[in-house]
């Protein structure tokens, strides 16, 4: 027997795809399918958030558990080796920087050492003169300690200064002592640069005002207490063959006389220089050395550039020291 279309029935249909009924537009029982499997595991065929059908669902915490204790033990073991790998790196870089602190220090401390030797040498000469020759080389009347052997002794100890505290700045590694041996050359260098500067561009009014001095010294010749003048004088008119500053007639105005010291003769003899002044030299004294230094003036010029080239050395060996003892106290401490 049919039953009729009108009857009530206690059967209904599934929903279709296409039905407007509310229950599945908002999930209805695919929802909670969804939801019960979703608490029961299904998560992990989903993506890191998913559920079943690309829906959103819960992780459940043995699931929440594996998913991050794995990748944080990667992490502590990567942090490991990029601390290890950097340490290696820091270590190899101080060694290095510790082996070219030791090569520095080397050549700085023979540096220093010849240094402080040649000031020895130039003050043990210094000495010698002034305790054998007296005052010598002393020509000019306004600076009557300009001597060589005064120049000697205070050029020589100044010269065992500077290499004493390269040495020890070298040997201590200490950058202070590093740091006072560059300032104290780099003045020295910078002075002697502005003394050859200033020579050769004033060098005419040098010439008349060492001319007039030099005059002026020729009064103190034979005098008590100017020994150093009167020898230097004597060796440089018998070795030149010369006499006077710049003409024989200016030993005239020295003796109120027509004389000259006997060093001036042709023939030296005793009281010589009262006889003619045929018997005379007659190139004067300044100009026979200024001549004598223009022809050995590439020896001069060699000198000078030997010793710049030792102290321009002398401070990139201290700078680079310096460097190094900086930079090693800094990263490797």
């Amino acid at each position: 027997m049919r039953r009729s279309s009108t009857d009530e029935s206690t059967y209904r249909r599934s929903p279709s795809p296409e039905s407007k009924e509310p229950g599945f537009a908002r999930g209805g029982p695919f929802r909670r399918c969804s939801s019960l499997y979703g608490r029961a595991g299904a998560g992990d065929a989903g993506d890191a958030g998913g559920g079943f059908f690309g829906l959103h669902t819960n992780p459940g915490p043995k699931t929440a558990q594996a998913r991050y204790t794995t990748p944080k033990g990667n992490k502590y073991v990567v942090f490991y080796l990029d601390l290890s790998f950097i340490f290696l790196l820091e270590l190899k870089r101080c060694s290095m920087a510790r082996g070219c602190l030791q090569g520095v220090k080397y050549l700085m401390f023979a540096f220093n050492l010849l240094f402080w030797l040649g000031g020895c040498g130039v003050l043990g000469v210094g000495i010698w003169l002034a305790a054998t020759q007296g005052n010598f080389a002393t020509l000019s009347s306004s600076f009557p300690s300009l001597s060589a052997a005064n120049l000697l002794i205070v050029t020589g100890t100044f010269v065992m200064a500077i290499g004493f505290v390269g040495c020890i700045g070298a040997l201590k590694e200490n950058k202070y002592l590093l740091l006072t041996f560059f300032v104290l050359l780099l003045l020295v260098f910078l002075l002697e640069a502005t003394i050859t500067v200033l020579f050769f561009a004033y060098s005419d009014k040098i010439d008349s005002y060492a001319q007039q001095d030099l005059k002026k010294g020729l009064h103190l010749y034979g005098t008590q207490g100017n020994v150093g003048l009167t020898n230097a004088w004597s060796i440089i008119q018998t070795d030149f063959r010369c006499c006077g500053v710049s003409n024989y007639t200016d030993w005239f105005e020295v003796y109120n006389a027509t004389r000259v010291p006997d060093s001036c003769c042709l023939e030296f003899s005793d009281s010589c220089g009262l006889h003619a002044p045929g018997t005379w030299w007659k190139s004067p004294c300044y100009e026979t050395v200024k001549a004598w230094l223009q022809e050995n003036l590439l020896a001069v010029g060699i000198f000078g550039l030997c010793t710049a080239l030792v102290q321009i050395l002398g401070l990139t060996f201290a700078m680079t020291m310096y460097c190094q003892v900086v930079k090693a106290d800094t990263y490797c401490a």
